[in-house]
């Protein structure tokens, strides 16, 4: 597997699983060579809600009605969609270029006789550089900021939470610690430069294509598109390796000027965040933290900004996990995140969320070099500024392949 659909679609499971492989299926094709890549995975899904209190942007699926806890079953994938990628690799002119395309098509229904469900193409991007000087991709691939802490997630290769995109299953992929410790940082169009690694250390800076903003809350402002600005991007990034323990610390920052409703009001939007892996024989520790003021949460800009005066909202989290390799082989990991988000000054939001919050336990076997069963339970609490809390059981087992 090439090294960016590593990055965008399994960077995690060299640190989760020692079945990844370490190429797809390689072509030689003239000048060029063609890597094809990607994985299929799906899961059996039970969500018991338990309560069903209004909490706009709340993680935990709200209970429909009754005394009782209300359980939902679907069959879907997680949260990496499944995934067919193709990369082509050519050096030109001291240039090291190359492509790719991917495809991500959905693995569930919720009607009979429909067919399919939704599909994405989360990347189409191209990329030239050299060692000596380093690298510029242009086009559409994963953000930057919140990248390092989703492929940290041991989540990656399974479920984790349903959210607010898979309440019922029929959606392409599932919220994972989305959102319950780390915003996402969904695949944008962009312009990027990496520096050459410099003894473990490297740079990016680029910009952004402006997403708008889906709100949770009616009492958030849009942030609407098309925006005057990009956002603006940057990852300081150091590995290091000695002996049997290796790691890496990462710190991040992104930032907008949004313009906000019919009157256009500027809004500085901006988070940084702080995060390190560390590898130690058969135990792996991760731990991250963010910081946001206007920035939202579980997405970039979601209900970040109150309709009142067009004040920004404050908002912050992390989350730290431990996993353990066992002599059958299987990962066996735990995991804690909180996300919050505070109301903004002089505002009255009772029913807006004031954090989500998850604590997963997971197993993750290798039943082949490429071939992972994957079990995870996960408890999903999420409160409003009104002090109320749903709660969510989230039991999921399933399998994901690499090729």
């Amino acid at each position: 597997m090439n090294k960016n659909i590593k990055l965008a679609v399994a960077g995690a499971v060299l640190a989760l699983s020692a079945s990844a492989a370490n190429a797809g299926i390689i072509i030689p094709a003239g000048e060029w060579t063609l890597d094809i890549n990607g994985n299929v995975n799906a899961f059996y899904i039970n969500n018991n809600s338990k309560d069903n209190h209004t909490i706009d942007g709340g993680l935990s699926n709200q209970r429909n009605g009754g005394s009782a806890g209300d359980t939902s079953s679907s069959i879907n994938t997680g949260l990496l969609p499944a995934w067919l990628g193709v990369t082509g690799k050519t050096r030109q002119n001291d240039l090291d270029t190359e492509f790719t395309i991917s495809f991500q098509p959905g693995a569930s229904q919720t009607q009979s006789l429909q067919g399919g469900s939704g599909s994405e193409f989360r990347q189409a991007y191209l990329q030239f550089g050299d060692k000596s000087w380093g690298t510029i991709v242009i086009g559409k691939n994963i953000g930057q900021f919140g990248r390092d802490a989703i492929l940290s997630d041991m989540t990656l290769l399974g479920v984790g939470s349903q959210g607010v995109v898979g309440t019922a299953g029929g959606t392409t992929t599932t919220l994972g610690r989305i959102g319950t410790g780390y915003m996402y940082a969904d695949f944008n169009g962009q312009i990027t430069y990496t520096t050459p690694n410099m003894g473990g250390f490297d740079l990016t800076v680029g910009i952004d294509q402006p997403l708008a903003t889906f709100n949770q809350s009616s009492t958030s402002v849009d942030l609407d598109g098309p925006q005057k600005n990009p956002a603006f991007v940057g990852v300081a990034r150091y590995s290091f390796a000695a002996d049997n323990v290796s790691g890496k610390i990462w710190l991040e920052g992104k930032g907008q000027k949004f313009y906000a409703g019919t009157g256009a009001t500027a809004v500085n939007a901006a988070a940084v965040g702080v995060g390190a892996n560390l590898n130690a024989g058969n135990l792996g520790l991760t731990a991250y933290y963010y910081d946001g003021n206007g920035a939202g949460t579980t997405a970039w800009g979601m209900d970040g900004v109150s309709s009142t005066g067009n004040s920004k909202r404050r908002s912050d989290g992390g989350y730290v996990q431990a996993t353990y390799v066992l002599p059958t082989k299987t990962k066996a990991g735990i995991s804690w995140g909180q996300s919050n988000l505070d109301l903004a000054g002089g505002e009255t939001s009772p029913n807006l969320v004031k954090s989500n919050e998850m604590t997963t336990v997971g197993l993750y076997h290798p039943l082949t070099k490429h071939l992972n069963l994957v079990a995870e339970y996960s408890r999903v609490t999420a409160e409003n500024h009104n002090n109320q809390e749903n709660k969510s059981d989230v039991v999921s087992a399933g399998g994901i392949l690499f090729f």
